[in-house]
């Protein structure tokens, strides 16, 4: 084969987020209830305030493809996000999927959700099989090289974090359930409390002064409470309204 001068980019060369699937309805492992409420949640308080809006993007399972070399190889996160890249794709899209070698950027954190079928995947308890992909370990740690990996177990109720350190995750001393990411200026706990009208422990992001992120549908409430108490304030029966 001969060089092309320039170098034609991999947009040119390898496949795109519009050439390769993004589901697969013959695939295990479908989402139950907590798998779709867990994941929005975490969508609606991932705000870091280093970063604008339209420099984050986050996902729930979706396809996120990691090896240009294997370009037909993918993972499928529970949650992830990654920051300093544009929230649509290339400026105007809605993603399919998510093509590292693409965007350009890896994600900077990604959240597992324990389930039976998946356990020894998640905490990198399974081995390689000779010429079949990595497992979701390897991927993480050795080829994306994800900053941050949190695993939750609902059944349990147990948080468990790893932080990539010399090239391999260390897995953090949690004394409280909690986790600060101080490049997001963020942090990651379990709260307790009611979202989509179900009361347990829930994972959610919370702020610098250990506030959590309310949902917009919270910061709608609590605006509407400060008004009425402000109405109250100046004599008005907000009974009446």
């Amino acid at each position: 084969m001969y060089q092309i001068d320039p170098p034609l980019s991999p947009k040119e060369v390898l496949p795109t987020m519009y050439d390769l699937k993004s589901e697969d309805p013959e695939e295990p492992g479908l989402p139950d209830e907590f798998h779709i409420y867990q994941p929005q949640l975490l969508r609606e308080t991932f705000r870091p305030p280093t970063y604008s809006p339209d420099e984050v993007f986050v996902a729930s399972d979706l396809n996120l493809y990691y090896d240009s070399r294997h370009p037909l190889w993918y993972k499928r996160p529970d949650w992830y996000a990654v920051v300093g890249v544009s929230k649509l794709y290339e400026g105007k899209d809605l993603r399919l999927s998510y093509v590292v070698w693409q965007e350009g950027v890896n994600p900077f954190v990604v959240v597992e959700l324990l389930s039976p079928g998946t356990e020894k995947e998640d905490l990198g308890q399974n081995l390689r099989v000779v010429d079949q992909p990595p497992t979701k370990w390897q991927v993480y740690e050795q080829i994306l090289r994800v900053p941050y990996y949190i695993v939750f177990d609902r059944y349990t109720n147990t948080l468990r974090a790893f932080i990539l350190q010399a090239d391999r995750y260390t897995e953090v001393n949690l004394a409280e359930p909690r986790l600060w990411m101080p490049t997001l200026e963020l942090g990651l706990g379990l709260w307790q409390g009611t979202y989509q009208g179900i009361d347990r422990l829930w994972l959610r992001w919370y702020d610098v002064n250990g506030n959590w992120i309310p949902t917009p549908a919270e910061q709608e409430r609590q605006k509407a409470e400060r008004l009425a108490a402000k109405l109250r304030e100046l004599g008005v029966n907000t009974d009446q309204l």
